[in-house]
């Protein structure tokens, strides 16, 4: 074996030798903040709801971004991928309208 045949392995093990392309790693998906906004006439119990059923908090986080919308005018409730925080919105939205709350919610990019 000469040494020009040096970099394409061995019939025993061709990987020894072979350069290999590192590939570019996929782009991780945007996140976006999905936010509850403060409004005068939802019920606060109703806010720790909706945070315990659509964000999966326990009632001592439910507690605090609750706190934290009626105190701040704004709560961060969870951070997703676009489409998972879209559909959180609306999901929010759609609960607050059924059940006759002016609850807002939105999302921006995180």
């Amino acid at each position: 074996m000469g040494d020009d045949d040096a970099d394409k392995g061995t019939p025993e093990n061709p990987e020894i030798g072979i350069a290999t392309k590192t590939r570019a790693k996929p782009k991780k998906p945007s996140q976006y903040r999905v936010l509850m906004l403060n409004d005068d006439y939802t019920p606060m119990e109703f806010v720790v709801m909706v945070l315990k059923r659509f964000f999966r908090m326990d009632l001592d986080e439910a507690t605090q971004v609750m706190l934290q919308v009626h105190q701040r005018g704004v709560g961060v409730c969870g951070v997703y991928p676009y489409e998972v925080a879209e559909t959180k919105v609306n999901q929010v939205m759609d609960f607050a309208k059924q059940n006759q709350h002016p609850l807002q919610c939105t999302l921006e990019k995180a």
